[in-house]
């Protein structure tokens, strides 16, 4: 159905209207000239020190000739004092009687010039000597309320209200806006950390001919000037291990990702990764960095290395303990995948309870066996090390065991953190896993390469340094740096199935609809009757009504019914 506004929307644009007619503009163009907020001003008391302050009206406690109330700005909120003959000097009691009590709403944003003052009880506040309305909320804000027991009633906590309406859930949730917050300080430490070591921010495409650098599945598109088909980028690793051919020794990004993927608590197909490859160093040197970083990052963000996710303590204080990914599997199932084929791991895997199936290769068989068995018994930072090789067809060969690589991943509660390798950098030796992986996404594997990116190839022939390249999930650090077990906690704007569409209704059928609203059913000559439809408006509106599905007739004797359909 069409928009219906409440009472409360109804009353606001009422107000909206009358402010216009005493020539107050509820949307006024001009700079308002705020001199401090609400933090400063408790932080930095001084009697009697005039201030200029703006944010939102929270709430109100009228009194007659005065009122309490509670302004919010981006820092917090501050009580202000109204009182009428102070703000309205003269005979003129307009702006207190008629705008601030009658005309302005929860919500709005307002402008006060005032002076800092304590009140009886001793707390800080800001008398109001004019005010100015400099933003009308035509919507009412879901705010919950206290009884004087302090149980809270209409708390805005639905999540999927929530995550469509962030703009409120910040607004009313002052702890929600506390993690973005302390995501932007991850993201400030973090870039603060690299530079200060010399390594350079740069970008790389998004849009990217061959999805390449990981194993996932691309979001696919058109670029319509190159009439070629286009993928957003699955990883920035392979632009950057260029630059490094180009001649930088380090560089980063900070990297919005697409994999079209599951959704799931810890999952989202639009992520935020931040990946580094700093030329001369291996894996070794980058799990020594990682554990830095981390501890660096922690500190940033809560002021300490521990952090608290669900029922388990976190400490990202450096060193972290470090297991080869075949001891891990060891140590949970007794069983040494060394020297295993692909024939023995899958005979393995069925035989205890791990579902496979003919695209699995030798590397997708051992990667489920460490995701069931392993995976989820790592709580403190853990590095697994020292992958198979046809796990990591970007790393380099082990140079103790060629049937394994220099990879490392960190996993903290059960999930993977972050990714790193001793970058593969013969280019004969890539070119031989590329079609490797070719060969398992021709036998189904989605999640294989389908395709060999040539001009990768074509620069590592130029030589590429030995370099060590890392990848760590923004979101996912984020998650556990403020104890947020759901992705969408931690992402702005989440993505969501779409709102089902308001039916928009001609004037015959909001006519017939609202009659039938207050009556449910009518008979039929009695509802067009009332209706005061002619008889061309009474059959379009009526079969509008029907095909929507909204309304039925129905038969009962020799008379015919409208029913609304709920």
């Amino acid at each position: 159905m069409s928009q219906q506004l409440s009472e409360q929307e109804l009353v606001r644009r009422e107000s909206l209207t009358k402010l216009r007619e005493l020539g107050i503009n509820p949307y006024p163009q001009a700079l308002y000239p705020v001199t401090i907020l609400s933090k400063a001003i408790k932080e930095n008391y001084e009697e009697g020190k005039q201030v200029v302050i703006a944010g939102r009206l929270m709430s109100r406690r009228n009194q007659g000739k005065a009122s309490f109330a509670e302004l919010q700005d981006s820092e917090g909120r501050i009580q202000v004092y109204f009182n009428r003959d102070e703000i309205c000097e003269g005979e003129d009691k307009m702006m207190y009687n008629d705008v601030y009590k009658k005309l302005l709403d929860i919500g709005d944003f307002i402008g006060i010039e005032g002076t800092m003052f304590k009140t009886q009880v001793g707390q800080i506040s800001v008398r109001v000597n004019v005010f100015s309305l400099l933003s009308k909320s035509l919507k009412p804000l879901p705010l919950p309320k206290t009884d004087a027991e302090g149980n809270v009633h209409d708390a805005f906590t639905d999540p999927e209200m929530r995550y469509r309406q962030r703009y409120a859930d910040l607004v009313v949730n002052p702890h929600v806006k506390e993690v973005f917050i302390k995501r932007a300080k991850l993201m400030h430490a973090m870039r603060t950390f690299f530079v200060d070591k010399g390594y350079y921010e740069v970008e790389t495409p998004i849009l990217q001919p061959i999805a390449g650098g990981a194993s996932a599945r691309p979001f696919i598109t058109h670029h319509n000037s190159l009439d070629v088909p286009m993928y957003l980028r699955i990883a920035c690793e392979l632009y950057l291990k260029k630059t490094l051919i180009g001649g930088f020794d380090g560089v980063f990004e900070f990297a919005k990702t697409f994999r079209n993927e599951g959704m799931d608590r810890t999952h989202n197909p639009e992520f935020s990764m931040m990946e580094i490859y700093v030329a001369y160093k291996d894996y070794n040197w980058m799990m020594d960095f990682t554990e830095k970083l981390l501890e660096h990052c922690a500190i940033a963000v809560n002021g300490t290395t521990e952090a608290q996710f669900g029922e388990h303590k976190i400490n990202f204080k450096a060193p972290y303990k470090r297991v080869t990914m075949t001891q891990s599997i060891i140590d949970f199932t007794g069983f040494d995948i060394k020297g295993k084929s692909e024939e023995e791991l899958g005979v393995w895997c069925k035989a205890n309870g791990i579902a496979v199936d003919e695209t699995m290769g030798r590397g997708k068989l051992i990667d489920e066996i460490f995701g069931e068995k392993c995976e989820g018994n790592y709580i403190d930072p853990t590095f697994i090390t020292d992958y198979p090789k046809e796990m990591s067809p970007l790393c380099k060969e082990h140079r103790d065991d060629p049937s394994l690589t220099e990879r490392f991943e960190l996993m903290i509660c059960g999930k993977e953190l972050a990714n790193a390798y001793t970058e593969l950098n013969d280019p004969i030796d890539q070119k031989e896993r590329f079609e490797s992986q070719l060969e398992l996404a021709k036998r189904g594997d989605d999640e294989a390469g389908e395709f060999i990116d040539y001009d990768f190839l074509r620069s590592l022939e130029y030589g590429m340094p030995p370099t060590s390249g890392l990848g760590i999930g923004i979101d996912r650090l984020i998650m556990f740096l403020t104890n947020n077990e759901s992705i969408q906690e931690v992402i702005l704007f989440p993505q969501m199935k779409p709102e089902k569409k308001s039916i928009e209704l001609s004037d015959a059928e909001k006519t017939i609809f609202n009659i039938l609203k207050a009556n449910n059913k009518m008979e039929l000559g009695a509802l067009k009757t009332e209706s005061a439809l002619s008889g061309k408006q009474w059959d379009k509106g009526m079969k509008g009504l029907s095909k929507l599905g909204m309304t039925k007739v129905e038969v009962d004797g020799d008379a015919k019914f409208c029913v609304l359909q709920s």
